[in-house]
C-alpha cells in the first residue's frame, strides 16, 4: 500500500525505543546538489546551444515543456545518476528538480518519460552535425583567453547493444554486437565531440573526414592555435599522416610493430635484455632508440620512436610516429605520448559513472543525441570539478565521488511566498566545499 501515513515496518527498537517512520515530510528531495549543477550549466547554457540546434515541430500554444527544458532535465537526471529515461516519471515531482529549472516546488510537473523518448528521436542527419558544431563551440568558450596550443586525444571505445540498433556491428574482439564511438578530449579532459560508429576499426578515410570537420569547428574559433593530434596506432594511417602535414597540425602517433620497424631494434633488444639479467633487483631495463623508416604505404619516411623495456616477464617493445622537435626520444615517448592515458580515464568517466554506452535506441540519430546528452552532462561535472580549489582532493575526484558526497545531499523544501527555503542537514560534511564552490562557479568560464 503507498498510504503515506502508515508507518514503514519491521524497524527494530533503537536504545529500548519504539522507531516510527512514515512518508509525511513533505516536499523532501535526495539531491539537494542540482542547484550546484543548475549553476554550472547557467554558465555553459549546454542546454541552450543544443536545443538552438533542433527545429521544434510541435504548435506553440500548446508546448508545455520547451526544448531546452526538457534537454536541461536529462541532463541534470543523468549528472545525479538517473541515466534512464524511465527515471523521469518519479523525478518529475521532485521540488530540487523543479527549481533546478526555474520552476517554484508548488509550480507543474516535469516532463515524462514519454516527452524524453520523443526528443531523443526528434534531430535529423543535419540537425546532430549543428549539435556536434555546438559541442566544439562549448569546448572553444571554456577557455578564458584564446590558448596558444592544445592537444587533441583521439580514441575509440566499444558500446555492447543488445538489440537491433542501426549501425550495430558484431565485434569479434569483445564477441559481441555493439558500436565504437571516436570520442575526443583535450589534454585538460575537457570534452570535444564523440561520433556514432559501427563496431570496427576506423579506417583513414573515415578519420581523415572526422578530424577535417573538427579542424573546421576549431579553426572557425580559434585561426591561428597550435593543434597536437595524440592517438594509438588505430589512426596511425597514410591518409592522417598526409592530412596533418597539409594542415600544420602536429602529431605523436603509436604504430603497430612490424618486421620492418623490428629490424632497427634487434641489437637494442638484446642489449636491454641483458642489462636487465646483469642487475635484474634495479627494476625493469628501459631504453630509446629513434629512426628514419616508414611502411610501403606511406608517402615519405617518418621520424619512427622505439621504446624497448626488458624486465622479468622479457621484452616489450613500443613504437611511436612523430613530426615534432623534440629531440630527446625519452620525452617524446614519456613526456607527451604517454600521457595519451589519461584520456582513459576520461572515457572512463563518461561511461562508467555517467552511463554514456545506453545508446539502446533503435534509430542510429538517437543514439547520437544520446552520446552528445552524456557529453553534456560530463561538462556540467566537468565544471563542478574545475570549481574547486586546484590542490584539493576534489580538483582530481572521480565524478561518481562528486555525486555521493556533494549532489546526493537530502533537503526538506519550504516554499513561502516570496522566498524558498531549503533545509540541508546540520551535519552535512560538505558544507565548506559547497560554498567555496558556488563562489568560484561564475568565474571558471569567461
Amino acid at each position: 500500500m503507498n498510504d503515506s501515513m502508515l508507518s514503514l515496518p519491521g524497524l527494530s527498537p533503537v536504545c529500548g525505543k519504539t522507531v516510527v517512520a512514515k512518508f509525511d515530510g513533505g516536499l523532501l528531495s535526495s539531491d539537494a546538489g542540482i542547484l550546484v549543477l543548475r549553476e554550472v550549466e547557467q554558465r555553459l547554457r549546454v542546454a541552450d546551444r543544443l536545443a538552438a540546434c533542433m527545429v521544434d515541430r510541435r504548435a506553440p500554444e500548446l508546448i508545455t515543456h520547451p526544448l531546452a527544458e526538457i534537454i536541461r532535465f536529462r541532463l541534470l537526471m543523468i549528472g545525479a545518476g538517473y541515466e534512464d529515461g524511465n527515471d523521469a516519471s518519479s523525478l518529475r515531482s521532485d521540488p530540487i528538480f523543479k527549481m533546478a529549472l526555474d520552476l517554484s516546488p508548488s509550480d507543474r510537473e516535469l516532463c515524462s518519460q514519454s516527452t524524453i523518448s520523443r526528443l531523443e528521436n526528434l534531430p535529423d542527419a543535419r540537425a546532430l552535425l549543428r549539435m556536434g558544431r555546438a559541442m566544439v563551440d562549448l569546448y572553444c568558450e571554456s577557455f578564458q583567453r584564446v590558448p596558444k596550443r592544445i592537444t587533441l586525444d583521439i580514441d575509440d571505445t566499444f558500446d555492447a547493444v543488445h538489440g537491433g540498433q542501426q549501425l550495430r556491428l558484431f565485434n569479434a574482439h569483445y564477441d559481441e554486437y555493439g558500436f565504437q564511438p571516436i570520442v575526443v578530449f583535450d589534454g585538460e579532459g575537457r570534452f570535444v565531440t564523440a561520433v556514432l560508429r559501427p563496431a570496427k576499426r576506423p579506417g583513414g578515410k573515415e578519420v581523415r573526414a572526422f578530424l577535417r570537420r573538427l579542424l573546421r569547428a576549431i579553426r572557425a574559433n580559434w585561426p591561428k592555435t597550435e593543434i597536437l593530434l595524440r592517438a594509438d596506432s588505430h589512426y596511425c594511417s597514410p591518409e592522417v599522416l598526409n592530412w596533418c602535414r597539409a594542415n600544420a597540425i602536429d602529431y605523436i602517433l603509436g604504430v603497430a610493430p612490424t618486421t620492418t620497424l623490428r629490424r632497427h631494434i634487434g641489437d637494442l633488444e638484446a642489449s636491454t635484455k641483458a642489462r636487465f639479467d646483469a642487475t635484474p633487483k634495479n627494476g625493469k631495463a628501459r631504453r630509446f632508440k629513434e629512426f628514419l623508416d616508414g611502411a610501403a604505404s606511406w608517402s615519405r619516411v617518418e621520424r619512427i620512436i622505439a621504446r624497448v623495456e626488458a624486465g622479468a616477464d622479457g621484452t616489450d617493445t613500443r613504437f611511436i610516429v612523430t613530426n615534432l622537435d623534440t629531440r630527446n626520444a625519452r620525452v617524446l615517448y614519456e613526456d607527451v605520448y604517454c600521457r595519451r592515458g589519461q584520456a582513459e580515464n576520461h572515457i572512463k568517466s563518461w561511461k562508467t559513472h555517467l552511463a554514456a554506452d545506453r545508446t539502446s535506441c533503435t534509430k542510429a540519430t538517437a543514439n547520437q543525441l544520446r552520446l552528445f546528452l552524456h557529453a553534456g552532462a560530463y561538462w556540467l561535472m566537468w565544471g563542478l570539478r574545475v570549481s574547486m580549489p586546484k590542490r584539493s582532493m576534489w580538483r582530481v575526484a572521480q565524478f561518481d565521488t562528486l555525486r555521493l558526497r556533494l549532489i546526493k545531499i537530502a533537503a526538506r523544501v519550504v516554499e513561502m511566498k516570496t522566498m524558498i527555503r531549503v533545509h540541508l542537514p546540520t551535519s552535512c560534511p560538505a558544507q565548506d566545499i559547497l560554498r567555496l564552490a558556488l563562489g568560484r562557479i561564475p568565474r571558471f568560464v569567461t
